[in-house]
């Protein structure tokens, strides 16, 4: 297998992320990528993970509007109610954060901005990612809250909040730090 180094990394499964393209044709991926196939691939990535989170975050919060209106909910004290409060303008600022790259996508289209909106989109998915994981872990909080004790409530919440954490921030930053050493050990062009 024959690894490519590109600006923005090393790429031999044609997205960018180093994994290995099992089955690619030989030489398929030998020839350097463009600045202009880079941002490209980059946007096209960018779609297609917000696309997964907008899905989560859009069902979520359809669920959390709903909440409001079912007779339970009178029932609320004033502590669920904040919790409530707060998880559906996280939802929403979820979603906004998550949308707003095809928003500004449209407004720019045609003005030769393209990098731009890469690196806008990707700051705006990674802050969509962080409020969506909140405004999980908040609703767990509140579900839990009204099904088990107080504080068995906030700790499983709190581990589950933690679960995120590790899996969507902690996993990722070590396997790039990883990355980094290992091309520090062999040289960017013999991987």
């Amino acid at each position: 297998m024959t690894v490519t180094q590109h600006t923005d990394g090393p790429r031999t499964d044609g997205h960018g992320c180093g994994c290995t393209a099992e089955g690619a044709p030989p030489g398929a991926d030998d020839r350097p990528e463009t600045a202009r196939e880079r941002v490209n691939r980059r946007w096209n990535e960018i779609l297609q993970e917000t696309r997964v989170a907008q899905t989560g975050v859009q069902i979520l919060f359809g669920f959390l509007l709903s909440v409001a209106f079912t007779p339970g909910f009178r029932d609320l004290g004033t502590f669920d109610r904040t919790v409530y409060v707060m998880t559906v303008v996280l939802g929403a600022s979820a979603t906004g954060a998550l949308i707003a790259p095809v928003s500004i996508h449209r407004f720019l289209s045609g003005q030769r901005m393209k990098d731009d909106v890469v690196a806008v989109a990707g700051r705006l998915v990674m802050c969509g990612m962080v409020l969506l994981a909140v405004t999980i872990g908040c609703t767990l909080l509140l579900i839990l809250h009204v099904a088990v004790e107080s504080l068995l409530a906030e700790l499983l919440a709190g581990t589950v909040v933690l679960w995120f954490a590790l899996c969507w921030y902690v996993l990722p930053l070590w396997l790039r730090s990883r990355s980094g050493r290992a091309e520090r050990r062999t040289g960017p062009g013999d991987r």
